[in-house]
Parts: C-alpha cells; sequence; structure tokens
C-alpha cells in the first residue's frame, strides 16, 4: 500500500467507524458485531501509527485514549454557564407558567426534557470538528476536558449531515450509566480500590481523571439539550435539537413538546415512575419555552434563565435508628449538630451520619437518642433527618437538649435575633473556626494555594505558626521543613503520616508567593466575611474598586450595590470595625496582596455619565439588561440594584414592575426610555 493509497483507507475506516459509533452509541441500532468492529478500529490504529502524518484530531482512535493531562486549564465561558431554578412543587410550576404568560402574552408551547444527574458539559464544534470540551466550573470559567471528552464514543468527534453552524457550542450532561458503573465498581474492589459512591460521583472523578485511557475504559455517556447564542438555525429549542440529533449529537428520545400544563404534569408523573426502568439517572424533569424569540424576551436572573425551570422528584427515603449527635463548629462560628446512625443504604450510598440543621429543627422533631427517624438526601446530596417513627420510640429515650457551651473551646454559645443558628462567639481563639478560615482562605475559588491542601493547614496550626491568614506571608523554609504529623486513616485503617520535606515546603512558599497575584474580588471573598460570597465580593469589587474605598464606606451607600441588602451591609461594617481584622487586612497589605482593582482594565468610552446612578428595569429593544449595565459603566455610570432617593435614573423598559415604576415616581426620580438614554450617551 502506497502512501495514497493509505490515506485514502484512513479517510474511508473512519468515516464508517463514525457511522457504526453513531449506529451503536446514540441510535442504539448496530450493524455490525463487536467483533467486526473492532478489526476496523485496529486497522485504523495501525495505519494511522505507520502513517500519522494522515492522522486527524478528529479521528475515531481518539476514543480509545492515550494522552496525560496533568492540569486543567481554565477557560472562560463565551456565555455565562447558568444552572436552572429548581422546584419540588407543581404550585411552583404553575406559578412559573402564569409568570411566561403575564409577560409574553401569547400561546406559549414548551419543552419537557429528562434532568440527567451528571456532569455539566460544554462541546464547542467548529467547521463540524469538536474543538474543546469545557466543564460548568463556577458559571463563569470551567476546566477544558477535551482530551477526556473525546473518548466518549456517543460524543460525535466529527458531525455528519449539514446545516450546522460553522461554529457552536452545545450543552448537555456527561453521565455514567448504571452498567458501566457497576463494571467499574466491581473492578476497583477487585483491585482493592474504594467504590465510588454513585454514578454521578464516578462520572466527575472520571472527567478529571488525568490519563485519558482510563477514561476511555469507564464508558461515560452523554446527551445533549441546549444550544446557548444568538445565531442559531432555527426558531425554536425543539427544532435545534433535532437538527443537532441529525448532526450525529445524542439527544434524548424522551424530549416532547407540550401545550398545556396538564401535559407538563402528565409527563412529571409518568417519569416519577419510570425513571428506575432508565439504565441511567435522572432526578428531575427540566420544562423550557419552546420559541427562541419567547426565550430572549424572558432573558435571565443572575443566575439562572426565566424561561426554564427543574422540577426535581421528591428524595429516596429510609429508617434508621439514631446512635448519637455530635456538635460541629463551622468558620462562621455556626453550631452544626450531626447525627450518628445506624449505616443504612440511601440512594446508591451507605449513610452513617446526617444533619440535624439547628436547635429549632431538634425541639420540633422531639428527636432522641435511640429513636428510629425517616432520612433522606435533600436535593439528593446532603442526608437530613426529616422525622421520628413515635410508635417505634424506647421507653427510656430522653429529649436531646442543644449544647449551651462551645465542644470546642468552651465558649457560651450566643444566638442572633432573627437567626437560628448558635454560634461561638471566640471566633479568634476557637481552633476549628481558625483552621476554618485558613482553609476558606487557600481554597480554590479564594485564594487557590492548593499546595496547602491535604491537611496540611492543621499541621501549621497544630505547630502554631498560623493564626491568621496573615500569618501564612510570614512562613519560611526554615519554619516550615522537617514538620510532620500522623494520624490515624478512618478508612484506610492505619497510620499515615504527612512530612514537609524539601519538595513539599518549595511548593507551598510558592503557592503562597503566587496568591499574591489573584484579584481583588477573590480576595475579598477570600477574608471571609460572613454573606460576602463569590457573586457578592465581584459585585463589591468592581463597585468600589479598591478595599480602601470599602473600608470607608457607610450604610447607604453598601446597599447601593446591586445585590447588596442590609444584612450584607451590616456585616461588612460589624467586619471592618473590629480591630482585629483591620491589622490582619493591613499585614496582607504589606505582603502584596491584590486590594484593588486594576482600573486600567475597566473599559471607560468616556465620561458623559461620571456621577449618575442608574437602574435597569423592563425588556429593551436593542440592548439586553446586562449589556445596558456595561454601556453604564463604560461611560462612568454606576448601576444599583433599588431605588433611592440617591438614583440618578431608572432606565426603564417594556414590562417593568410596576413596584419600580411607583417608587420612583414616589421619590422623584426620573423615569427615561431607552431612546432617551442613548440620546445621553
Amino acid at each position: 500500500m502506497d502512501a495514497e493509497q493509505a490515506r485514502q483507507r484512513i479517510i474511508s475506516l473512519s468515516d464508517e467507524i463514525r457511522r457504526h459509533n453513531y449506529n451503536y452509541y446514540v441510535l442504539s441500532k448496530p450493524e455490525i458485531g463487536d467483533f467486526e468492529f473492532d478489526m476496523l478500529l485496529e486497522e485504523l490504529i495501525r495505519l494511522e501509527k505507520d502513517y500519522p502524518e494522515f492522522s486527524e484530531t478528529d479521528s475515531p482512535t481518539r476514543h480509545v485514549g492515550g494522552d496525560i493531562t496533568k492540569d486543567f486549564r481554565q477557560v472562560i465561558h463565551k456565555h455565562p454557564m447558568l444552572s436552572l431554578a429548581n422546584t419540588y412543587s407543581e404550585e411552583e410550576i404553575r406559578d412559573f407558567e402564569e409568570r411566561i404568560h403575564k409577560i409574553i402574552g401569547d400561546e406559549v408551547e414548551y419543552v419537557c426534557e429528562l434532568k440527567f444527574d451528571g456532569v455539566a458539559i460544554g462541546l464547542t464544534y467548529r467547521n463540524g470538528s469538536l474543538l474543546q470540551a469545557v466543564t460548568r466550573g463556577d458559571g463563569i470559567r470551567g476546566d477544558d476536558v477535551t482530551t477526556n471528552v473525546k473518548t466518549i464514543k456517543s460524543i460525535p468527534l466529527k458531525l455528519h449531515g449539514h446545516g450546522f453552524p460553522e461554529e457552536f457550542e452545545i450543552r448537555g450532561e456527561i453521565i455514567l450509566p448504571h452498567a458501566s458503573f457497576e463494571m467499574m465498581n466491581g473492578q476497583r474492589m477487585e483491585e482493592g480500590d474504594e467504590p465510588f459512591a454513585n454514578p454521578r460521583n464516578a462520572a466527575s472523578g472520571s472527567l478529571k481523571t488525568q490519563d485519558s485511557t482510563e477514561v476511555a475504559r469507564r464508558k461515560l455517556d452523554g446527551f445533549f439539550y441546549y444550544l446557548p447564542g444568538k445565531e442559531l438555525p432555527l426558531q425554536t429549542h425543539y427544532d435545534c435539537l433535532m437538527a443537532a440529533r441529525s448532526w450525529g449529537l445524542k439527544i434524548s428520545e424522551y424530549t416532547v413538546r407540550c401545550k398545556t400544563i396538564e401535559d407538563i404534569f402528565d409527563y412529571i408523573s409518568i417519569w416519577d415512575t419510570s425513571r428506575r426502568e432508565l439504565p441511567f439517572d435522572i432526578d428531575g424533569v427540566v420544562i423550557k419555552v419552546n420559541d427562541l424569540r419567547q426565550q430572549d424576551l424572558l432573558g435571565f436572573t443572575a443566575k439562572s434563565p426565566r424561561w426554564a425551570i427543574a422540577y426535581k422528584f421528591k428524595a429516596e427515603q429510609v429508617t434508621t435508628r439514631l446512635v448519637s449527635v455530635d456538635f460541629q463548629v463551622g468558620r462562621t462560628g455556626a453550631v452544626t449538630p450531626v447525627a450518628n446512625l445506624e449505616p443504612v443504604q440511601l440512594a446508591g450510598t451507605v449513610v452513617k451520619r446526617a444533619s440535624l440543621h439547628n436547635a429549632d429543627i431538634i425541639s420540633a422533631l422531639d428527636v432522641r437518642i435511640g429513636d428510629m427517624v425517616f432520612v433522606e438526601k435533600g436535593g439528593e446530596i446532603i442526608p437530613k433527618i426529616i422525622g421520628v417513627d413515635i410508635e417505634q420510640r424506647p421507653d427510656a429515650a430522653n429529649r436531646l437538649s442543644f449544647i449551651s457551651h462551645c465542644p470546642e473551646c468552651g465558649s457560651k454559645l450566643i444566638r442572633t435575633e432573627g437567626e437560628s443558628a448558635w454560634y461561638c462567639p471566640n471566633e479568634s481563639v476557637c481552633p476549628p473556626q481558625i483552621k476554618g478560615k485558613l482553609e476558606h482562605f487557600i481554597s480554590r475559588k479564594a485564594m487557590n494555594i492548593d499546595s496547602l491542601g491535604e491537611g496540611k493547614v492543621e499541621i501549621l496550626f497544630d505547630h502554631g505558626l498560623v493564626y491568621n491568614c496573615a500569618d501564612l506571608y510570614a512562613l519560611t523554609y526554615d519554619r516550615l521543613i522537617g514538620l510532620e504529623k500522623t494520624y490515624e486513616s478512618t478508612e484506610e485503617k492505619k497510620e499515615k503520616r504527612i512530612s514537609f520535606r524539601d519538595k513539599t515546603v518549595v511548593n507551598i512558599l510558592q503557592g503562597i508567593e503566587k496568591s499574591k497575584r489573584v484579584t481583588f474580588d477573590r480576595v475579598l471573598f477570600a477574608l471571609g466575611i460572613r454573606f460576602v460570597g463569590e457573586t457578592v465580593a465581584k459585585k463589591l469589587g468592581s463597585h468600589f474598586i479598591s478595599l480602601e474605598k470599602l473600608m470607608h464606606a457607610d450604610f447607604n451607600e453598601l446597599i447601593e450595590v446591586e445585590e447588596i441588602g442590609e444584612k450584607i451591609a451590616q456585616s461588612i461594617l460589624m467586619w471592618f470595625s473590629d480591630q482585629k481584622n483591620i491589622e490582619i487586612v493591613n499585614r496582607l497589605r504589606l505582603s502584596g496582596i491584590q486590594f484593588s482593582m486594576d482600573e486600567s482594565l475597566i473599559m471607560r468610552l468616556s465620561e458623559k455619565l461620571s456621577g449618575l446612578t442608574f437602574v435597569v428595569s423592563g425588556i429593551f429593544e436593542n440592548f439586553s439588561r446586562d449589556e445596558l449595565k456595561k454601556i453604564i459603566e463604560a461611560h462612568g455610570g454606576k448601576n444599583i440594584g433599588s431605588i433611592s432617593s440617591k438614583t440618578s435614573y431608572l432606565l426603564a423598559g417594556s414590562n417593568m414592575g410596576p413596584e419600580k415604576r411607583r417608587k420612583a415616581e414616589k421619590l422623584g426620580v426620573p423615569i427615561i426610555s431607552e431612546d432617551h438614554f442613548l440620546t445621553m450617551i
């Protein structure tokens, strides 16, 4: 065989194998047996080895794996990868439908889909070839797992058919079918490894496996259900999915169109019962508005689309005995009661512990040691006690009382009016609070000092080297080298030792040094101010630009920031009023931590709106609300979430809430249209 004949045979084999993959993994209609298929694949592998110049990146042999990925590159999503609003109530489905009709005003068609219990993924295709596969991550950026996703045989590396855009993204879920899960766990137990708890955890772990050959062995699968963006070839969500199916992508055969709310409830009812017969896990049903123009009108909240909702099936429930209760102290000082249970199988995992939430729940349930309790997984993830079988209560069972003092440092617990949790106020001395704050500070979404994971923070604390996050930046090689700790591993039932040898110490110090380049908003999140999560930290960072301005902001200035309410504002003021926190901030500043935004990165087109504040509400003809907010900032203005006497303008579109209009009129805030606003700039 000469080179040209080899090239032609490689093309022919590749096309034939792609067709057989599609028939087998997507259509479930194989045309040939496994042996014949394996012979075709082996021939292609052999030819590509002999003629590597003809091997393409979308070759079917990529499904076999072989590449090693040491680090997963972070990729910013072109369109934010939002999560869906969840409900467990049919009444909330009716409320969702009513809201849709109030805004759209026309007849609305819906699409109902299964809610797959797996790992969210976004695939990008360019010129019909798989370019990139990215996980959800934090919704803004995710991990590039392209090499591993290429091993999933139901995912086409090269599309077939015609009519697909030059470049587009399709989103879906990577799952592990029951058969693959059982096979994989069987192999793990034979090899002496711990089995995975459930298919979703196994799918997630598999996608982060560094050896793609191992990923290929695990026989993952995938379903796809959404094409983001406005450059789509069709006018409805359902038609887009059917087009994607014709291109070779795996679209669930159980996706249907529904005209009425009764159709939706029929679909939910069928799958609440029939889900146990599926060869993979689902945890609910997703309802979407079908028409893409209507989706565009409905838009998005900060976290989820307004045109879709997920109905979650009620969690599986079991009964077991309550053996004892531990009280755990978190990084905020909140004390959480945790029940120790007689082991019981629940939703694919063995449950030994469950949350008892807080003192009010313990009192309301009247739960007692020795009781038979009802346990379920909240959102199919965290086990919780939801009730007591009174008829099986032992005669000697005593009422369970919430503790009055911290189990770690002995401080008397306090409770803030209007809150359910009891707190240990001794935050600067209580060990689990100190360690919890440090672990939060070094976490991936905060300062990302991953070299300090795996119990190393506890070693530093136990040796008296760190009591707060600023202490991390005073660590030196000489203070770290030789530290070690031996502890009992309950899982492996043997002693394990962590030692700070040369490489470990160098990695720790490099990680700490690298953290000095982390952006201001993540630093703000890392400080651990109560109620200041990732999203709030980003809002505060972009609004105040520097920690100095945030520290000196008063209550009114804080609540004018979008999504900052009274509770968050009070928490920020309280945190900065504590002299110990100010000392930590000053030490961090001297260490070189980023306490301001790089204003050169904030694009300014003009200062025409400088000093003006805007509230944007309603639906607009030329721009989305988010686009208008960016335009305001680009011209020097500020966006705020709620109307006050200090608001300069209410920028009003159609279907704006009447309450905002009434408040603006009452306070004398000018209400302007989109055209008026464009004239201003």
